[in-house]
């Protein structure tokens, strides 16, 4: 079986298609999903998707490119997370692609965002899902003088070099793959997967975004994350059965999930 540790099936694309999405998740053997918060007005939909389905889960969180929208507070997070179908905080972090000519110092309002996230996954102690793009220096930085090494995460939908993979797992977290490994064009990232150990491996869609190869261009969903998974076992050339295994655990210790709650 396996685990989807990011995914956002609150987004317009499934709508109308919610059971079918779960039922190719099941015919995948797909066992679980993550769906992931965004912004604090779409947050009720992420919940009640956790809250109708066993098999769902969810996070608390505002997303850095999200900037006209509700700013979280720590009181908030903190609150929300006290829900037992939120297992983490996030998705949070940096996100300096889309800066253009904007200052360094405009893009203040992000760190303190990620602060404040940071901070409520330590008083929660639940997990931090971690966005990082063009900002991994600042997104390490961070997280070292926030203490994040004390309670760990993931590192979602990871792009950057081995270096950055091993100075997250350093800090206790979990390095996670999306379809983007598959693509021919990732062949640095496929290099870094090589080199990351199963037991501090998750995978990922990110649905409705970035499908795997051989589905790539379409709209994504949890169910093509056993694509990831067979491609990531053929690069490491271990047994997909052995992939799937091993990620689904990690998924479990990562969000600090008891089995027989799931």
């Amino acid at each position: 079986m396996y685990i989807d540790s990011h995914c956002h099936l609150d987004f317009p694309q499934y709508q109308n298609r919610l059971p079918e999405v779960l039922a190719n998740m099941a015919a995948c053997k797909v066992s679980h999903a993550l769906c992931i918060s965004v912004d604090i007005p779409d947050f009720p939909k992420v919940l009640k998707l956790a809250q109708d389905h066993p098999h769902l889960f969810a996070s608390v969180g505002v997303h850095p490119d999200y900037e006209d929208t509700l700013e979280p507070s720590l009181e908030f997070l903190v609150q929300q997370a006290k829900h037992p179908k939120i297992i983490a905080i996030g998705e949070t972090g940096l996100d300096y692609y889309r800066m253009g000519d904007r200052s360094y110092e405009s893009m203040e309002w992000q760190r303190e965002r990620f602060r404040t996230h940071i901070r409520a996954a330590l008083a929660s102690q639940k997990p931090l899902i971690v966005h990082t793009r063009s900002a991994s220096v600042d997104t390490l930085r961070i997280l070292r003088e926030e203490g994040a090494d004390q309670i760990g995460g993931v590192m979602h939908c990871f792009t950057e070099s081995t270096e950055v993979a091993i100075a997250a797992m350093e800090m206790g977290f979990f390095i996670s793959f999306s379809g983007i490994v598959t693509f021919k064009s990732a062949k640095d990232l496929q290099e870094t997967c090589r080199q990351v150990p199963l037991d501090r491996m998750l995978i990922e869609t990110d649905s409705p975004y970035l499908a795997p190869i051989p589905y790539r261009g379409k709209t994504n969903e949890p169910a093509w994350v056993s694509k990831v998974g067979e491609f990531i076992a053929d690069l490491k050339g271990v047994p997909v059965e052995r992939l799937a295994e091993q990620t689904t655990n990690n998924f479990f210790q990562c969000f600090q999930i008891n089995r027989d709650f799931s």
